[in-house]
C-alpha cells in the first residue's frame, strides 16, 4: 500500500549539515506515523526522530538540538534536517511508516550517512 525510498545521503565533515528525504507513495491518506531510525555498524536500529499527525514530534536524546524533522506540503515527503553532524552519526538511515488503515509498517531500503575528515 505504502512504498518508501530515502535519499539524501552521503559524505560529509563533522560539523555540516544534510538533508534526507523520505518518499512515501501510494496510501498516503492511511500513514498516521511517518519517522526516521538508524543504524551503526555492530549497533541495533535506533529511532531517531519522528513526525506524527497533530504536528507531533521527538528525537532521541543524541541528536535533540541538531536534527529537525519536517514534511512538504502535500504530505508526501518527510524530511529529516541534520545538522552539526558528530562522526558518531554515521549509519544507514532508514524511513519507517505507520499505517492505520489497514495497520502495517513499511520501511525505506536505507540511505548510507558517513561522518568523517
Amino acid at each position: 500500500q505504502v512504498h518508501v525510498v530515502e535519499s539524501g545521503g552521503g559524505l560529509v565533515q563533522p560539523g555540516g549539515s544534510l538533508r534526507l528525504s523520505c518518499a512515501a507513495s501510494g496510501s498516503i491518506a492511511g500513514i498516521s506515523v511517518m519517522d526516521w531510525y538508524r543504524q551503526a555498524p555492530g549497533s541495533q536500529r535506533e529511532l531517531v526522530a519522528t513526525f506524527t499527525r497533530g504536528s507531533f514530534s521527538k528525537y532521541a536524546d543524541s541528536v535533540e538540538g541538531r536534527f529537525t524533522i519536517s514534511r512538504d506540503i502535500a504530505k508526501t515527503t518527510v524530511y529529516l534536517q541534520m545538522d552539526n553532524l558528530k562522526p558518531e552519526d554515521t549509519a544507514v538511515y532508514y524511513c519507517h511508516v505507520r499505517h492505520s488503515r489497514p495497520p502495517s509498517d513499511y520501511w525505506g531500503q536505507g540511505t548510507q550517512v558517513t561522518v568523517s575528515s
